[in-house]
């Protein structure tokens, strides 16, 4: 790649650049919509900033609230983009107006988290800040946050993670920081929503080697994200690798996994899936497979039959009783 260009230090291909001098170009979700209401869906939004130092932020969402239920509680979606750890954030349009949708299809309150972007800030800034966020959100549990839509609306009983791709990937890694009996915190995570999950590891399975091009991609994402530890069997990334934490310790009673049938993770969708169902972990799992589809189309059309099926899903899962056995 240098022998092409000598400024290029390193890129991956569609996604990001990074040049000798420092500087970054990102090709992907470099635009930006301000919160307010959309009219689309009614959903109102604004935008908190949480750790000004390091400028992590949440965009809150809230459903159209009829005058018969102006005090409602509703479930408590935290949400986390996807984007590699290296691109988009919560104020991208194609992930606020999906959140858009989410929050009016769901009726749920959710907080979208901002977290720092590799390969200025590598990882674990983006677990380190979404723990924040998540901690931030959890803390009006009692009513008595700095925030009145949390504190009036939100249903701390019913708290869900979210995420597509990388997103998903760290709504795992919550729900493992969660169920870590040695952090001595109850956060009381009902459920996750696991959306073409980022998972990946040195030995290809399934379907993954048969388009080289693209595994080569993914195979240079995590190195790039967390050089401090690129290997692709770190637990982070491949959860079923030998060493990771057991699964039968997710922090959480509920989790959908959602593929697709093109998507170069699915595989490893499936394996996550069969892996927690066979762990020990008590509780309900469920896999969603869209055919015919790839990594992340529902953002690319709201409104067609396949998006509207997953969204549904999803929003079904968050909405969802506990069976009172579990």
């Amino acid at each position: 790649m240098d022998s092409i260009n000598p400024e290029i230090a390193q890129e991956i291909p569609h996604l990001i650049r990074v040049y000798k001098d420092g500087r970054v170009e990102r090709f992907l979700s470099t635009d930006t919509v301000p919160a307010g209401t959309d009219p689309r869906t009614d959903v109102l939004s604004k935008d908190v900033t949480i750790i000004p130092e390091s400028d992590v932020f949440v965009r809150l969402y809230l459903p159209k609230l009829t005058d018969n239920t102006p005090t409602q509680k509703l479930p408590l979606l935290v949400s986390f983009h996807g984007g590699g750890f290296c691109v988009s954030s919560p104020v991208s349009p194609d992930y606020h107006n999906y959140l858009n949708t989410i929050v009016e299809k769901s009726r749920v309150v959710a907080v979208s988290v901002r977290y720092r972007l590799a390969p200025e800030h590598p990882l674990p800034a983006a677990y380190e800040d979404s723990w924040a966020a998540l901690q931030w959100a959890l803390s009006h549990r009692d009513g008595d946050g700095p925030e009145a839509w949390l504190n009036n609306h939100a249903d701390f009983g019913r708290v869900f993670l979210s995420g597509e791709s990388s997103g998903a990937n760290i709504a795992h890694n919550m729900a493992t920081a969660a169920g870590n009996a040695e952090s001595g915190q109850d956060l009381n995570i009902l459920g996750i929503a696991l959306v073409h999950p980022y998972f990946w590891g040195s030995v290809p399975i399934g379907s993954e080697a048969l388009d080289p091009e693209r595994k080569g991609m993914v195979d240079r994402l995590w190195p790039f994200v967390c050089p401090s530890s690129p290997d692709s069997d770190d637990p982070r990334i491949n959860p079923v690798a030998a060493g990771a934490p057991s699964l039968a310790r997710l922090g959480c009673r509920r989790v959908l996994v959602c593929v697709a049938e093109k998507d170069v993770f699915r595989d490893r969708g499936w394996v996550y899936f069969r892996a927690l169902g066979r762990s020990g972990w008590t509780g309900v799992v469920e896999i969603h497979e869209t055919e015919g589809e790839d990594h992340g189309f529902h953002f690319f059309d709201f409104e067609s039959k396949k998006a509207r099926d997953l969204i549904g899903r999803l929003a079904a899962f968050f909405n969802r009783e506990m069976p009172p056995s579990i």
